[in-house]
């Protein structure tokens, strides 16, 4: 049983992002540790990276039209 629980607990916390699995939801949020995520932002809307990781972190949201709101704001 604590084996189960483990397994479960590490598949659902620290398994990587499955790519093969792209939805509605996926497509609304960012992954600050995705280099192609904080790219498509600095080439958008001409900010760094580190804007990018500070918006997520300020508006404590990976939501995309949030983040891309947020960083229209602070230009």
């Amino acid at each position: 049983m604590l084996a189960f629980t483990l397994h479960n607990f590490f598949k659902n916390n620290f398994m990587a992002d499955d790519k093969t699995k792209k939805g509605e939801q996926d497509r609304n949020q960012v992954s600050g540790s995705e280099d192609y995520e904080i790219q498509y932002f600095k080439d958008t809307l001409n900010v760094s990276a580190d804007d990018v990781k500070a918006a997520i972190k300020a508006t404590g949201s990976n939501d995309r039209q949030v983040l891309e709101d947020y960083l229209k704001k602070q230009k």
